[in-house]
């Protein structure tokens, strides 16, 4: 037990050391978790598509089954999102997700996701682990069944209800990565009338010996077929390994910053509706300049989906997400969704191109550049570092004075030219994580720098 640890996003690990003795023990947690709320509900299990995945999963239906659960499986490996759904599409008491997301192969992991579909919150996971003990199942007559069934089409349905998008004429390339996407997503977007070129669409345990993980360095072959200029693809989706996330690739810009998708999502959504958006703090101003434009708030959230979700419910948001890549809608769970943003992106693009929209936006709004850095720093020096920190705020950064600090997580430097510089600490890894925006790559590159230097004598 001592080699559970729940983070950021649920508990993952190296398979020598994410077990089937500790999964059992992890889902004997969650069973009495369950049991202590008054839940009697079914409750889902889905799985990615690691080639242990499905076993570990197994493995949980039948402790929450002994338990005196009834449990759904998917009938395959499914989407994250598509598993969230059905709790509150069914009424379920809530999840078990069998996923190490976007971590290369020889990882797995589990998350709860409790009643709402939304992701647990530390009350929750904090309890999940203080109940951490060896599985203790009911006799066989007073078991809960265990059934596969189909969770993927009502998901489908809400997606085409929720985003309405008209994809005719348009052709999409996507990437599945050998994920739980492939035949979701692919399959969402034909059904609303795109025609879809399938890149790695085809399960692979070893995710291409690679991690399923969409940044640039992993869609080369995507970026390549969108932005050749013979190409007959209007643009390029991909999703992580669960299906949670989304990156976008346009002719113009290649694979595009998740920080430009997000701002020109939410102006795409403005056009026919309203409300405020959610972001996180190392998100970008741009969403703040488009939100203002249109007399809307944006409420700002530390790093972790969790925490957007939350926000989301309490300011019916119409839009929000985070620079990672991971973003959900109004009306549909609070959960990030991948599947349901490949919607929403091509319904975007039909309207008017990625590229021409972010151009008019840059236009409006003002330039905008964004990156990040990491810095090495164990786990359990992560805490005192920012301690230090804290007294180590310099007065200006790059030239430009600090006109405020935001401490809601780690240390965000808001600089009179309306620029910024965040240091936080990561919750997956055991590093510092310096993001910073600015008017130029140039800007960035320097804010960085300095972030650095301000940082690395701390640590």
């Amino acid at each position: 037990m001592d080699k559970i640890a729940f983070g950021t996003d649920g508990w993952r690990a190296t398979l020598d050391i994410f077990t089937d003795e500790r999964v059992r023990i992890v889902g004997q947690a969650i069973a009495d978790h369950l049991d202590a709320a008054g839940h009697d509900e079914p409750v889902a299990v889905g799985y990615d598509a690691r080639e242990t995945s499905e076993g570990f999963a197994e493995s949980l239906a039948e402790v929450l089954a002994g338990n005196g659960f009834d449990v759904l499986l998917p009938e395959r490996d499914a989407p994250t999102p598509v598993i969230a759904y059905a709790i509150v599409d069914r009424g379920l008491a809530g999840a078990c997700m069998v996923t190490a997301s976007h971590n290369p192969p020889e990882y797995n992991g589990v998350k709860f996701i409790p009643s709402d579909g939304a992701p647990a919150l530390p009350d929750v996971t904090e309890d999940v682990v203080d109940r951490l003990a060896e599985p203790d199942l009911l006799p066989e007559d007073e078991r809960g069944d265990v059934s596969r069934v189909d969770l993927v089409s009502d998901h489908a349905e809400a997606a085409r209800d929720l985003v309405g998008a008209d994809l005719e004429g348009l052709t999409v390339a996507y990437d599945a990565m050998h994920g739980s996407g492939r035949g979701v997503t692919d399959a969402l977007l034909e059904s609303a009338g795109a025609e879809v070129v399938r890149l790695r669409c085809d399960r692979d345990v070893t995710f291409g010996g690679d991690s399923p993980e969409p940044s640039a360095e992993h869609l080369e072959e995507l970026a390549e077929r969108v932005t050749d200029p013979d190409s007959d693809v209007d643009l390029g989706i991909a999703n992580d390994g669960d299906a949670d996330r989304i990156a976008v690739v346009t002719p113009d810009r290649g694979v595009l910053d998740a920080n430009l998708f997000y701002a020109a999502c939410y102006d795409r959504l403005l056009e026919d509706d309203s409300g405020p958006a959610v972001r996180t703090v190392s998100t970008t101003f741009l969403v703040d300049r488009i939100a203002e434009a249109h007399g809307e708030e944006v409420y700002e959230t530390p790093v972790g989906f969790k925490w957007v979700a939350e926000a989301m419910g309490e300011h019916d948001a119409l839009f929000g997400g985070e620079e990672s890549g991971g973003f959900t809608l109004r009306g549909h769970v609070r959960e990030k969704d991948g599947v349901l943003m490949s919607l929403l992106a091509a319904g975007t693009h039909a309207a008017e191109s990625f590229d021409d929209r972010v151009d008019r936006l840059l236009d409006e709004h003002g330039a905008i550049a964004s990156g990040k850095v990491s810095l090495d720093c164990p786990d359990d020096r992560k805490a005192g570092v920012l301690d230090d920190l804290e007294d180590h705020i310099p007065e200006s950064v790059s030239g430009q004075g600090v006109a405020k600090v935001v401490t809601l997580d780690g240390f965000k430097l808001l600089l009179e030219s309306g620029s910024w510089l965040l240091v936080r600490p990561s919750g997956t890894e055991p590093k510092l994580r310096v993001y910073a925006e600015a008017d130029s790559d140039e800007a960035v590159d320097d804010l960085l720098a300095e972030g650095r230097d301000i940082v690395e004598p701390l640590v």
